[in-house]
């Protein structure tokens, strides 16, 4: 029994669990610290708060001051009962034993065990719920009723008090069912879009991890790309080295031998003219007369014409061949310039053939990637934006800024024209073919033979690599427009400079055969 008692004094008078955090007001009652935080929420703004067990008033909202006494008397007491349920709420009517309670009932007020709720009362106003569910929380602070209605307009369970004489009078009510039916329609909804957005971002995860799989698979592909390219460079670059390094060895050797066999025959000569001088040195010195006289003559010791042979022999020596040298290292521009290819053309810019420009001589495939002369006049209406001349086509896409790359499948035979051109381009006259007017640059094919043009002017290009698939660069600040020979490996073919003033489209021209743009 004092057992029962002591339990008794430790229930918190707002929740009627055992104390959780027990807190104290100046007027001497305690309560949980959550218990009395939520009464005290509800007098916010009501002026005056006041305290749930002896309705003292306070001003102010008191302070909280915890009650370590009390918290440590709960703490041993519960530590003696080591079978109590996590809840610690006990029968209400089991004043003797402590047996746990299985169900509260809000009309009486009351937990109850197994045993009890058999014998309890079914009617509907007893209303049963778990017992681990708070009877003050359903209790207004004001009035101690049960809530018994919903205020729409301030959104709170209120009791039959607040309804007629209380803060809410006038209000409209629901039911606490008719409004938690409400409620949890909107929830219902609430969580539908919740659900479908989870499922939305679910799929974005799903796509940003795959994407992010594909990047790791390109980065490694570009890395194995990269390393293979620089390895092959190296080597190209080792053998050319070795090349250049053996030519200039041979050819030193060459102009050394030859050097060498002068300086050997100079050197003869010197001895002989030394020779001679000495010769010459005694006769001046001699005194007798008819010596000297009787000397043959020696002019042919002055040779001229012999010191000029010799003269131009020594300065005849032919030097290292630098042009031959040279000629070597333009292997190293074409290594450059596969190396330029590859880091400037890594992914194709997407480009679309514009059908509203299209001649009425040349078909548009359905993708829109390929042009190809018709011999049945397609009946496009005669719009200003159509060439109507010549077989032409620009692209949808305007470039007016930026570094982009396209590539095309052109025919092997025929008469074709890709390029790039300003969309103020003529579409009706003469000079509305690309690469005859100032206003576009293309590389054609025309018999048999390859030029780049610009402004009607033209360049040859060779004819002895393939060109049936070409790589376009533009680069629209730097004023580059640069046409490449996707061969292996690559070959720079030709680079238009500019001062680019308007927007750039592609622009193909279709005479005889197709062109198809890849991607």
């Amino acid at each position: 029994m004092a057992s029962a008692k002591v339990r008794k004094e430790l229930d918190c008078s707002i929740c009627l669990n055992i104390y959780t955090d027990p807190v104290t007001l100046r007027c001497g009652h305690s309560f949980c610290r959550v218990c009395i935080d939520r009464v005290l929420d509800t007098l916010e703004g009501s002026g005056v708060y006041t305290c749930p067990e002896c309705r003292a008033e306070f001003k102010k909202r008191p302070a909280l001051q915890r009650n370590i006494t009390l918290c440590n008397i709960v703490g041993n007491f519960l530590s003696t009962q080591p079978d109590q349920e996590e809840t610690g709420i006990f029968c209400t009517y089991c004043v003797d034993s402590h047996v746990p309670a299985a169900k509260s009932c809000l009309h009486c007020e009351a937990y109850l065990c197994d045993k009890h709720l058999r014998v309890h009362s079914k009617s509907a106003e007893h209303i049963l719920y778990d017992p681990n569910t708070s009877l003050e929380n359903r209790k207004c602070s004001v009035h101690k009723e049960i809530f018994k209605y919903y205020c729409t307009e301030d959104s709170a369970c209120i009791c039959v008090s607040c309804c007629m004489i209380g803060e809410h009078r006038g209000h409209q009510m629901e039911s606490l069912d008719e409004a938690s039916k409400k409620k949890k329609e909107r929830l219902r909804n609430v969580l539908q879009k919740l659900t479908t957005k989870r499922e939305e971002t679910e799929k974005r995860v799903q796509r940003l991890q795959e994407r992010r799989r594909e990047d790791q698979e390109k980065a490694a592909g570009e890395r194995e790309r990269v390393t293979v390219l620089f390895r092959d460079i190296k080597r190209e670059l080792e053998d050319l080295e070795k090349r250049v390094l053996i030519e200039i060895s041979r050819q030193e050797e060459s102009v050394s031998l030859s050097v060498s066999d002068l300086i050997q025959q100079l050197e003869i000569k010197k001895d002989e003219l030394s020779r001679k001088m000495r010769h010459i040195e005694e006769m001046c010195n001699m005194s007798d007369p008819v010596t000297v006289l009787q000397e043959p003559d020696t002019d042919d010791l002055c040779d001229i014409e012999g010191r000029k042979r010799h003269y131009n022999q020594v300065h005849g020596v032919r030097d290292l061949d630098v042009g031959l040298i040279s000629e070597k290292l333009h292997t190293l521009s074409d290594i450059i310039t596969g190396i330029n290819v590859y880091f400037y053309v890594q992914e194709a810019t997407s480009i679309l053939l514009d059908v509203n420009t299209a001649s009425n001589y040349i078909h548009i495939s359905d993708d829109r990637k390929t042009a190809a002369r018709s011999d049945i006049v397609q009946n496009r209406p005669l719009t200003p934006e159509r060439f109507q001349v010549y077989p032409q086509v620009i692209s949808t896409r305007r470039f007016s800024s930026g570094r982009h790359y396209w590539e095309v499948d052109v025919s092997k035979s025929g008469l074709w024209r890709v390029g790039m051109c300003y969309p103020s381009t003529d579409r009706r006259g003469d000079q509305s073919v690309i690469g005859h007017n100032n206003k576009s640059w293309c590389l054609r094919r025309f018999n048999n033979e390859y030029a780049v043009k610009h402004d009607n002017k033209g360049i040859q290009l060779p004819d002895n690599i393939p060109y049936d698939r070409l790589g376009i660069c533009l680069d629209y600040e730097a004023g580059q427009l640069s046409f490449y020979s996707l061969c292996v490996p690559s070959k720079h073919l030709h680079t238009f400079t500019a001062t680019f003033t308007e927007p750039l489209h592609a622009v193909l021209y279709v005479h005889e055969g197709c062109v198809k743009i890849s991607g």
